[in-house]
């Protein structure tokens, strides 16, 4: 039997990793600044994270949300400190998909409405009302194509209370990423999210946060949205949540109510997963790696902005993207090749980068100048 052909892959055959670094079968090293779709927050094999999930094997590895888990309530009172949103609950589950795809439910449920608002080069995932807010029409069939979403421009807040003074009472729901992702590392604007929770409080709209990418401390802070010092309503978390382990979740202020059977998942929230989020978490708190975020993700945003060759550098904390002009299209394809370094990318011609929180200033000045000197190679 073969795969399903869905992924153009790059030759690299990654057999073991460490920290910031892979290594394919040859035991060649690679400085890993993608860490999978930004999913390694703490580096790869972090020894306590492999402690804590060895640990819970020993006990019991799953059983489903039809019984009592201790780890969920101990993971949701470690979320609430981290994230300081004590109030809030958690409901558990296993992707960044999932997450927006209960979000959206949740909103409906509690508003009674159909509509909802999402924004131009959003990515919210791929399953069907997730990739119905996504707006990238190759990831959508036929099926999951729906009336209920409008896509408005990012940051034009003249757009969005246009649209609210007309369907403000038919919008169940407005979702947006603080950084987007795929969609090419682009901050929303504070006044567009102050307008966001202004017309959802105006309208008794249910204000989402898509925190799967940019949340778990990339940005700097916890959540992006922290910091404008806004509150949403409900936030989605995945990825750098698990370190790679799958988890996800939403935290879902006190005022949406819950009911028996309007969310449920099989696997969401099981021993393993709530082991792993809470490695995650404690190894943040002990080695202070949101704060190293914030610090480290300045010193490369600064020292990107003076590379001459690449254009509009952007993003918060270690979540990164730069434009690359036509004559360095493949800046990170020869990134990989020549100086074995990962990068993302995201159409047409960005470079990402979504290293682990763990890095550090030595291997910020290792790429610095592994970047610079591969742009010098293509110029030449």
């Amino acid at each position: 039997m073969k795969l399903f052909d869905v992924y153009p892959l790059m030759d690299l055959n990654i057999v073991r990793a460490a920290g910031n670094y892979v290594y394919d079968e040859q035991d060649n090293a690679f400085l890993d600044l993608y860490g999978g779709h930004a999913v390694i927050s703490i580096g790869h094999g972090h020894p306590h994270w492999k402690q804590r999930i060895a640990g819970q094997m020993d006990k019991i590895a799953f059983y489903s949300n039809a019984v009592i888990n201790e780890l969920q309530t101990e993971l949701a009172e470690k979320l609430a400190q981290i994230s300081g949103k004590e109030a809030y609950r958690l409901f558990l589950c296993n992707s960044g998909a999932e997450a927006n795809e209960n979000a959206l439910k949740l909103a409906s449920f509690h508003t009674g409405r159909k509509k909802i608002v999402a924004f131009s080069k959003a990515f919210h995932g791929r399953t069907s009302l997730a990739v119905a807010a996504t707006d990238n029409p190759k990831y959508t069939a036929p099926v999951n194509e729906t009336e209920h979403v409008v896509f408005l421009p990012f940051n034009d807040v003249a757009a969005l209370r246009a649209y609210f003074s007309l369907n403000g009472n038919d919008i169940a729901a407005v979702i947006i990423e603080g950084i987007q992702g795929v969609g090419g590392i682009h901050v929303a604007s504070d006044e567009m999210l102050q307008a966001i929770r202004d017309l959802c409080d105006t309208y008794n709209a249910v204000f989402i946060a898509d925190e799967v990418q940019c949340g778990c401390g990339r940005s700097g802070k916890f959540f992006s949205l922290d910091h404008t010092g806004l509150q949403a309503d409900i936030y989605t978390m995945a990825k750098g949540m698990g370190n790679g382990f799958p988890v996800a979740g939403l935290l879902i202020a006190p005022h949406i109510n819950a009911q028996y059977g309007m969310l449920g998942t099989t696997f969401g929230g099981n021993h393993l997963a709530c082991a792993a989020a809470l490695a995650v978490i404690e190894t943040m708190e002990q080695e202070n790696l949101v704060h190293n975020a914030a610090v480290t993700g300045d010193y490369l945003l600064r020292s990107l902005q003076e590379i001459k060759g690449i254009e509009n550098v952007r993003g918060k904390g270690l979540m990164i993207g730069f434009d690359v002009p036509e004559q360095l299209k493949t800046l990170k394809l020869h990134l990989f090749k020549q100086y074995r370094i990962l990068t993302g990318e995201a159409a047409p011609n960005v470079i990402r980068l979504l290293p682990a929180m763990t890095i550090d200033r030595v291997i910020a000045d290792t790429f610095l100048q592994a970047l610079q000197a591969a742009i010098d190679d293509l110029n030449n």
